[in-house]
């Protein structure tokens, strides 16, 4: 046999020898990166999973603090009215209403915050329900009304501590300087009634209780 002949077969037979070698190491890489080993005794086809692959993937409230259990409001008591002393007024309650809801709002929070630069103790600040008035008109020929306006009161209540004699001339002047038109403003002591009428009546929850009582 041809010399050249023979060491071109030799070394076709290395090279063929090395690529084997070669695809079974790559081989035996990419089943270990598949199908990792867990102790040694897993095999490649065993899945690693016990579930769906995209279990628990979007879940996030477990990680979240376990906030406590939301209590119950109480339900809204009256709140005690001092009486007045020889240097202090009581609890009274500083009333503002009109038909422009925007006006009462913004003197009711201009009478607070003035409270407040004057050291004046503001116990509470709220509203009370809105009051409709019906503008009835009668034609010219006939007796029969009709409604031609509908006419809304907004109230705010400013209730106070603790308000100084000396100071009080002082407070009711800046106040009424700085009334806007078409808001009425009154003070007066604070009594149970007051408190009552923050709520609207219901005659017939009323009425069924009544006849629950007898």
């Amino acid at each position: 046999m041809n010399p050249v002949v023979r060491k071109l077969q030799i070394s076709f037979a290395q090279h063929s020898f090395v690529l084997n070698q070669a695809a079974a190491f790559l081989h035996r890489a990419t089943a270990s990166i598949q199908h990792p080993i867990n102790g040694g005794l897993a095999s490649a086809n065993e899945r690693q999973y016990r579930t769906m692959p995209t279990h628990g993937i979007g879940r996030w409230k477990h990680l979240l603090p376990k906030e406590a259990p939301k209590k119950k409001k109480d339900r809204l008591q009256m709140k005690q009215i001092r009486a007045a002393t020889d240097t202090e007024y009581g609890t009274l309650s500083v009333k503002v209403s009109g038909f422009d809801m925007t006006l009462v709002e913004h003197y009711s929070q201009y009478i607070h915050n003035l409270c407040n630069r004057l050291g004046v103790k503001v116990q509470e600040s709220y509203a009370l329900p809105t009051k409709s008035t019906e503008v009835m008109l009668m034609q010219e020929q006939g007796t029969k009304m009709y409604v031609d306006a509908v006419l809304k009161t907004h109230q705010r209540v400013v209730q106070l501590n603790n308000l100084n004699a000396t100071l009080a001339p002082i407070f009711m002047d800046v106040l009424l300087k700085n009334q806007p038109e078409g808001v009425q403003l009154s003070v007066k002591e604070h009594t149970e009634p007051d408190y009552q009428a923050r709520f609207k009546a219901r005659p017939e929850l009323e009425g069924l209780m009544a006849q629950m009582n007898q």
